[in-house]
């Protein structure tokens, strides 16, 4: 991907490739396919994982499950591992699972569901 290379001097992250798929009409599936085929992309997504994975205890399925591109990421699903643990409300349950839907790439579509959903009450 030429623009993230070295020679352009332009800091690399995922938010940066991310964008860039995004402002050229990027979305959705299509978004989560390009993203994964891009191996500048991947590389940094892994030494990313890699170091946090260290500090928090996350599920094999989670990793494959959520982008888990930044640290908030990973503090966000840190503290819901905390909270799960606890005697939650089946308010704050269905809160949890909100917020976990957040972690997905395309979190759009869960939100649309359960905006739907309350739509239809």
């Amino acid at each position: 991907m030429e623009k993230f290379n070295k020679k352009n001097n332009i800091k690399k992250s995922l938010q940066k490739i991310q964008d860039y798929y995004i402002r050229n009409g990027f979305a959705g599936e299509k978004l989560k396919k390009a993203l994964k085929n891009d191996k500048e992309y991947q590389k940094i997504l892994a030494e990313r994982k890699n170091k946090l994975t260290k500090k928090i205890k996350i599920s094999e399925r989670e990793k494959r499950k959520y982008i888990l591109s930044t640290n908030k990421d990973f503090e966000i699903l840190d503290k819901i591992h905390q909270l799960e643990k606890r005697e939650l409300s089946p308010e704050d349950r269905r809160f949890i699972k909100f917020i976990r839907t957040q972690l997905v790439l395309d979190w759009r579509t869960p939100m649309i569901k359960l905006l739907n959903k309350l739509l239809k009450k």
